[in-house]
């Protein structure tokens, strides 16, 4: 099936306005995609729209967030029920700092509904680090029933190699998340620990922009997904 595992709705401040529950599904079904999942920063809270969109359409949709941790490493959390992140949302507001948005200088936190209309705004900057490590983010997502993956391992910012220096080795996480198969390589050559085989590698858009969603390029078998998620979608 082909995948994108990593976009922003509008709930990210760093997302275009565009980029809203109906837009991004159907965006999605126009590229042929056949499994999605929105991540937005530290928060669930668009899930529940996207969910009942995504139904309406056919489209197979993964619950998902980008977690920042305490050292500033981005982790996808991904899950196959939406009620599992509830208790991921419970966790997440446990461990956020508490810093009101500045709308003019981060850009709006909108919350919508399967209308896409306005139902609420997130006033707490989303865009922050919580106070729980990469182990304990990483942790939670498990707990939860979800699959961690590390987002853009290399060449960004919140990268756990800009971050960190390296991909610890006795990190539990489920998937590497990469850009090419060049970035694997490099991956593969400064990490002897890591092996291709024994890796889920995820290639995403981290699409802030409907333009940026993936086209049906990137695939994954159906035995990859049960192993991950099982048979629940």
């Amino acid at each position: 099936m082909f995948y994108d595992l990593h976009m922003h709705s509008c709930l990210s401040p760093c997302a275009e306005d565009e980029m809203t529950p109906n837009n991004i599904c159907n965006m999605a079904m126009l590229k042929e995609l056949d499994l999605i999942a929105v991540t937005d920063h530290n928060s669930c809270r668009q899930l529940p729209a996207v969910d009942k969109v995504a139904s309406a359409l056919g489209l197979r949709l993964l619950y998902g967030a980008e977690l920042e941790s305490s050292e500033e490493v981005h982790v996808l959390g991904l899950f196959p029920k939406l009620e599992q992140t509830y208790p991921l949302q419970e966790w997440i507001d446990a461990h956020m700092p508490g810093i009101p948005n500045d709308e003019s200088y981060f850009g709006k936190q909108e919350i919508m509904n399967e209308m896409d209309e306005i139902i609420g705004t997130e006033k707490n900057l989303l865009i922050v680090s919580l106070s729980a490590t990469l182990e304990e983010c990483v942790d939670a997502i498990h707990r939860f029933g979800g699959r961690a993956v590390l987002a853009h391992v290399l060449d960004r910012a919140n990268s756990v190699t800009q971050q960190l220096g390296f991909i610890p080795m006795d990190l539990p996480y489920d998937g590497l998340e990469i850009k090419s198969a060049d970035q694997k390589q490099r991956v593969l050559d400064t990490h002897p620990w890591i092996h291709e085989e024994d890796t889920h590698w995820f290639i995403d858009s981290d699409a802030h922009h409907l333009i940026d969603i993936s086209e049906a390029v990137n695939e994954m078998s159906e035995a990859v997904f049960e192993e991950l998620w099982g048979k629940s979608l």
